[in-house]
């Protein structure tokens, strides 16, 4: 109902019947996915066709919100296609929001607007609002109220109505506010600078800093300064080297100011007002003057989004790379002629394998900014191009049975959940060969020479618990005798169901593998008999 008006009238059975032939439209989409893209991830030209959706895109979302939140262990196939394009579409429409909004005049300055764009894009399926934290501010700012009533009960900052800008000029009266400040957040509600898991890109989302009361100093910051201007204080940001700080103006007003006219706040360090010498302790080094100054919205979310692309270039389990991926969208919608950044966009689409067609475009504009790069361009193009012929070449669909006699040592098949016997994690099977099928390169790096039974062995292509894909030996696996649903990604791009024992396969893996369910509901069968026996 938050997309109406009460005040407008509204023809509901045509409402209904829009949203009906929407639903059905998103759902014949998301069917047609794992047939378009089983083999390959979904292009960037492959959203095409809901780009160019008749009727109200909110419909289409609300279908697939409607998917996703069928009965958890079924649909599994639709759900990753539909969580897949949800992802997309709000993407899109943040980042479209992002750039106008950085659009504005320079003294349009909503730091904590800016802030949630930057959160909701890398939360797309999360609901996230601007109103809603809003509204939790406007909460702590009561409660702020409430405690400055008791120092001064005839401030000025009391008087204020909702949304007023107004700012108060008396540095005793701004003194209270920001004592008041203090005491509510740091001693009431116990927010904190997260020393202990400072590199969580969770510190950098403001919906995450309100619910978990912690952050890194320009989420904290950004926080303290809000609350900070809704009572009159006229706070401003400082994009001070290793420590984001806040600056309070000390000075007369008109007057030509320097650095030592201000006190800088560090609302990572509950709110310690510091001076310029102190900052520079703070940080273990001198400084020039220049970065003691005010910068606008724009820098700022500069350096939120770098935070997030220095922890995307951390990650190590998320092979899919998401967040140095939204990171760098982020950052080249800001700054879209950075060609380092534009390099490694290229780069990393290369070695995910994914949208050559886009990595193609990303190279041909990095041609153009910086001739310079001909070399390292030149190598990607024509390895890309390569990629792409090769993708043509390939024909047919390889079916593997298990009745072939080059199959005999496969003993255990797709769907089935094992447990790696040296290292202990729990795995669904997705793919097998007969041998190792990786490069001698892998096979020496991996050490496989060392196993019984070296590379001439079954080897298994498992989606592992902790978000991994690996290829494991046949005999470094074992049945799991007491299975669980294995929380990866990528599941419901190749199994539609988990049963409590298995996972079913879904129509294109099936074609790949059709002799393997029957083998599965077999070895099912008979670790349920012998734990029956056990039991008796």
């Amino acid at each position: 109902m938050k997309h109406y008006s009460p005040t407008d009238y509204v023809n509901w059975l045509e409402e209904y019947k829009v949203r009906q032939k929407a639903g059905l439209e998103a759902r014949k989409i998301v069917a047609s996915f794992s047939k378009r893209f089983f083999s390959e991830h979904v292009p960037c030209n492959g959203f095409s066709d809901i780009e160019n959706l008749e009727g109200p895109e909110i419909f289409f979302e609300d279908e697939l919100v409607c998917i996703l939140n069928m009965e958890g262990r079924k649909a599994l196939t639709w759900k990753y296609y539909a969580k897949k394009i949800l992802y997309y579409l709000r993407q899109q429409k943040i980042l479209n929001n992002l750039k106008a909004f950085l659009q504005q005049p320079d003294d349009y300055e909503s730091y904590l607007e800016g802030a949630v764009y930057i959160d909701q894009y890398c939360n797309p399926l999360s609901d996230i609002s601007l109103r809603d934290i809003q509204a939790q501010i406007d909460s702590i700012v009561e409660l702020v109220c409430k405690t400055l009533r008791g120092i001064n009960s005839r401030h000025p900052s009391l008087a204020f109505k909702a949304g007023e800008s107004s700012m108060i000029m008396e540095i005793e009266l701004q003194s209270q506010v920001l004592d008041a400040m203090n005491y509510v957040l740091y001693d009431q509600l116990k927010f904190k600078g997260n020393r202990m898991d400072y590199y969580n890109a969770l510190n950098l989302y403001m919906h995450q800093v309100l619910i978990r009361r912690t952050g890194i100093p320009i989420s904290m910051s950004l926080l303290y300064l809000t609350i900070a201007r809704q009572l009159g204080v006229p706070l401003e940001p400082v994009n001070f080297p290793s420590h984001f700080l806040l600056r309070w103006c000390q000075g007369a007003e008109g007057a030509t100011l320097d650095i030592f006219d201000y006190i800088y706040i560090d609302a990572f360090g509950k709110g310690k007002q510091l001076t310029v010498k102190e900052c520079e302790y703070l940080i273990g080094q001198h400084v020039t003057a220049a970065l003691y100054g005010v910068v606008n919205v724009k820098k700022v979310l500069q350096r939120m989004v770098g935070n997030l692309l220095s922890l995307g270039k951390r990650e190590g389990i998320d092979q899919s790379y998401q967040l140095l991926r939204d990171s760098l969208d982020l950052y080249l919608a800001m700054y879209p002629d950075q060609v380092q950044l534009l390099l490694l966009q290229a780069r990393l689409y290369f070695h995910l394998g994914i949208w050559p067609e886009k990595v193609l475009d990303i190279l041909q504009h990095i041609q153009t900014l910086d001739p310079g790069q001909h070399g390292a361009v030149g190598y990607l193009v024509q390895h890309t191009l390569e990629h792409i012929e090769r993708k043509k070449e390939e024909v047919g669909v390889e079916v593997k049975l298990r009745s072939h006699e080059k199959h005999r040592d496969v003993c255990y098949a797709i769907g089935l959940i094992m447990k790696h016997k040296r290292y202990g994690y729990n795995c669904v099977i997705y793919g097998w060969d007969p041998t190792c099928m990786m490069g001698h390169e892998w096979i020496r790096n991996m050490n496989v020479h060392s196993l019984p039974h070296g590379h001439h062995q079954p080897f298994y292509n498992v989606l592992v618990e902790d978000g991994s894909c690996r290829y494991a030996a046949q005999e470094n696996l074992e049945y799991n005798v007491e299975p669980q649903e294995i929380s990866h990604p990528d599941v419901g791009r190749y199994f539609s169901e988990f049963t409590g024992t298995h996972y079913i396969p879904n129509a294109e893996l099936e074609i790949r593998y059709p002799e393997d369910l029957e083998s599965v509901y077999e070895t099912v069968q008979n670790i349920y008999s012998a734990k029956k026996e056990n039991v008796e």
